[in-house]
């Protein structure tokens, strides 16, 4: 039974990568994959389209399908919209539609990247981090939230942390989960000795805990976390945490592994429904050029076939065609280095669809 796929390219390079994606899943869908592909707008494109970042028909159809493949969203011509109407909202409206709670960030280096990381070789060698991040509750959804006045004249803004026990409860058994698929260790992240939610937040990851004895849970403040990201990557397996949090540790695990091009993520509901892209932006400043990496995005459709359609062999073909690319020398601008072959976003998208073959 054939599957049906929205594909939201979005804005700036996300249509140039979502471009080579669907290189690649036209590729697979002549060799037996069945795949119905329907694009619509969102972001920015969604605001040119129909007036609103989340236009209807594109709820509607990724409501209908049985996956969402993004771009990414915003650029600086949307800057000066009202805050409902900006690009960003329209992922947000997508997040919270279809509740995408538990959003996978996978920060994996390649080993032919070694040299491109921030950190030194022998400190980021073999990392392989899967961070966990609640997506549609805490700060970035509570209420209440505003900009006000106040008696004196001065306005002020405020924003809501709030969580309750049901959504930690349930992005914390997907954590522990895949820690049991991996390497048996979590490590929740909060800020517990200050922030009463991060109370709730730790007491409730320790009971779900108790259900997984044989995963090993570990507690950390954000601010720790985050410099033990840079200090000492390799000793976290499963990582949990809040929106916010997540947001944050997640881009900081991003250039640990070379470039933020490189990583892509899943945002799940409670029956494996997916969204799928890169967590790097829409890059305006080389939109058009042709120079985007699409490893992100091309990754994020192995992510897919694996948790949303069910194709683990194909999700690991993929994974495997890249690191062969990666292997023969050919690098995107922002991973290339002295000795390596410079190729574009097209290039690069066809390499990967040649390595599939040969493979």
């Amino acid at each position: 039974m054939s599957k049906k796929l929205a594909v939201l390219p979005g804005d700036g390079i996300g249509i140039e990568i979502v471009a080579e994606a669907l290189k690649l899943l036209n590729y697979l869908k002549s060799n037996g994959l069945a795949l119905e592909m329907i694009e619509a707008p969102v972001g920015g494109a969604g605001y040119d389209a129909a007036g609103k970042p989340l236009p209807d028909e594109t709820l509607e159809l990724v409501k209908e399908s049985d996956a969402i493949l993004l771009g990414a969203v915003g650029g600086p011509q949307y800057e000066n919209l009202p805050r409902e109407l900006r690009p960003e909202r329209g992922l947000l409206g997508l997040r919270s539609e279809l509740g995408l709670f538990a959003n996978l960030r996978p920060a994996i280096l390649y080993p032919q990247l070694a040299d491109a990381s921030s950190l030194k070789a022998d400190v980021v060698a073999g990392l392989d981090i899967m961070i966990v991040r609640e997506l549609t509750g805490g700060i970035y959804f509570g209420e209440p939230r505003g900009i006000r006045e106040k008696d004196n004249g001065e306005r002020e803004g405020f924003n809501t942390l709030v969580y309750s026990e049901s959504e930690v409860d349930r992005i914390a058994r997907v954590a522990f989960d895949i820690a049991m698929k991996r390497g048996k260790r979590l490590c929740s992240v909060d800020k517990a000795n200050v922030l009463e939610v991060s109370e709730l937040w730790r007491e409730v990851v320790t009971r779900v805990g108790t259900d997984y004895p044989q995963v090993e849970l570990s507690h950390m403040y954000v601010d720790n976390a985050a410099m033990q990201l840079v200090k000492w990557p390799r000793q976290f397996d499963v990582m949990v945490t809040k929106n916010m949090f997540g947001d944050i540790l997640s881009d900081a695990a991003a250039m640990l592994t070379g470039s933020i091009g490189m990583l892509p993520s899943a945002s799940l509901d409670a029956n494996s429904k997916g969204m799928y892209e890169p967590i790097h932006g829409s890059a305006p400043d080389i939109a058009g050029k042709g120079v985007a990496n699409p490893l992100a995005t091309i990754l994020s459709v192995a992510m897919m076939l694996r948790y949303s359609l069910n194709e683990m062999q194909l999700a690991e073909r993929i994974e495997k065609a890249v690191g062969t690319v990666l292997d023969a020398g050919l690098r995107t601008a922002d991973i290339t280095s002295s000795g390596m072959q410079e190729v574009g976003t097209r290039e690069m998208g066809d390499a990967v669809v040649a390595a599939l073959q040969a493979g």
